[in-house]
């Protein structure tokens, strides 16, 4: 049985004319009528009652039709499906970002992509640049967000956004009263960090700034979270160092100083392979552009 023959069927039953069912699927007559007997052989019955008058459905072709309708409907819908998908117009993409990229280009960028993109299912996920790698590499991600990723084989990494990094200190500090502050001004103070293991590329960044320090900050507390880290600071158990996009999460009782020579982060896009249409189309909207 094949599904050229449901179609003809389908149309005969429709019209209850193979003439006009001809013309409707721009065939000749002669290959329909073989078409619906060669249906008729195989199923083991007569699906239409032909006269020179009139053709009309039995009941077992009224009961055919309304068994096959759905399940023709339902191909063609797939097939539809599958074309939008490979469109990057339908699907799911599944993206993972630092909490520090939700105070810059993620929002804009979802809000872009649902525009012109309502029917791809964006499925976000907070994590931090190390748990983005490992769930990159196991397939548990289609698009990663990494801050300082460095280099990491089986990933394709492309600079999304530089920004400065700040020194975030208790409003009452020594240090809150300067415009711009230098590595050495913080010459063992206690430090609070994102955990090296979940976050190495930004730590290492962050602790080359004191390299070169006697008595470099000392880490005296570690947390997964931006908002944890500010609300530590907050309450005076130390200082840190985060992206300047921070300044846009007002915390009370929190300052922050930019450092001499404005040392920088890198924001990367990072994916374990080339990516689907529709997530080209998310980092196109993560770009600031619009999606054709």
């Amino acid at each position: 049985m094949e599904l050229r023959q449901l179609r003809y069927f389908l149309v005969v039953a429709d019209e209850l004319h193979f003439g006009r069912a001809a013309e409707r699927l721009h065939i000749t007559q002669p290959p329909l009528t073989v078409a619906v007997k060669s249906l008729e052989r195989e199923l083991g019955v007569r699906l239409f009652d032909r006269t020179t008058r009139r053709v009309t459905l039995t009941a077992a072709g009224q009961a055919f039709r309304d068994r096959i309708q759905a399940a023709v409907a339902d191909l063609d819908d797939a097939a539809g499906d599958v074309a939008d998908v490979a469109a990057g117009k339908s699907g799911k993409i599944r993206v993972g970002f630092v909490s520090s990229a939700s105070y810059t280009t993620v929002p804009e960028a979802i809000r872009t992509f649902r525009q012109y993109r309502p029917r791809v299912d964006l499925v976000l996920h907070p994590l931090t640049s190390g748990e983005q790698v490992e769930q990159l590499l196991d397939g548990n991600l289609d698009l990663g967000l990494i801050r300082d990723p460095g280099d990491v084989p089986g990933l394709n990494l492309e600079l999304l956004s530089t920004e400065d990094l700040v020194l975030v200190l208790p409003e009452t500090h020594r240090l809150a009263a300067a415009k711009v502050v230098r590595p050495e001004d913080l010459e063992g103070e206690p430090m609070i960090l994102f955990p090296y293991r979940l976050m190495p590329g930004f730590v290492a960044r962050v602790l080359r700034l004191f390299d070169s320090l006697p008595s470099p900050p000392m880490v005296v507390q570690q947390a997964i979270h931006q908002e944890t880290i500010l609300g530590l600071v907050a309450a005076g158990l130390g200082v840190s160092v985060l992206p300047e996009s921070v300044q846009r999460f007002q915390m009370p009782g929190v300052a922050t100083r930019r450092f001499v020579g404005r040392p920088q982060t890198e924001l990367h896009v990072a994916r374990a392979g080339g990516g689907s249409p529709a997530v080209e189309d998310f980092v196109l909207c993560l770009r600031g552009r619009i999606p054709e």
